[in-house]
Parts: C-alpha cells; structure tokens; sequence
C-alpha cells in the first residue's frame, strides 16, 4: 500500500528532522541485498539511547515531551504489514539510522 508506505517514510523523516540541528544532516538511502529492499533513515541528531530502543516502537512510548508516542508503533506495523521488519541503530559519530528491510518479492 503505497500510501501507508508513504506514511512510514513521512513519520520517519519527521522524526529524523526534529532530532537533527543545525548544521547537522538528515540522509535516505535505498538500495537491494539480498533479495530485500533496504531503505536507510540516518540523522546526525541527539541519538537514541540504548535502554529506550526496547521500547521505541511501543505504543505510547516517546523519547520527546510531546506527542502521542504512536508515531514509531503505527510505522512499525505497517512495517509488518508488508512483511518486512524494521530497527535502530547507531549512527556514528552520532545520531541514529532507521533500517527498513522489505521483502522485494512482496513489493512486485
């Protein structure tokens, strides 16, 4: 579902931006490996830290002081939803990556 998927990206970028200051930088990358697209959400923001990454894509968990905390928990099930599987990482120096991983064969 192209506009769900869009949803995703949106909310990811958002995210990505709000947590990203001047003179700082948000990148997208997409590429194939091994049979799934991987789309790469990096920022060079204020991080994520290790004991809320358990927890990021609960619903009603925020890092912010503000918000729902739904956004994370509505991407990852659209995430699922097209079989995929999606993670947090480090971005060094700093900063955070959002790795999507979706099945190329699902998106034919």
């Amino acid at each position: 579902d192209a506009e769900q998927f869009r949803r995703v990206l949106i909310n990811l970028l958002d995210n990505a931006l709000e947590a990203t200051e001047a003179p700082g930088a948000v990148r997208v990358d997409a590429a194939s490996r091994g049979g799934n697209l991987e789309i790469r959400i990096a920022d060079s923001g204020r991080g994520i830290p290790p004991e809320a990454r358990q927890k990021l894509f609960l619903p009603y968990y925020s890092t912010k002081g503000r918000g729902t905390g739904l956004g994370l928990a509505i991407v990852h099930r659209i995430v699922q939803d097209h079989h995929g599987t999606i993670r947090v990482e480090d971005n060094a120096p700093r900063g955070s990556v959002f790795v999507i991983e979706l099945p190329q064969a699902a998106l034919a």
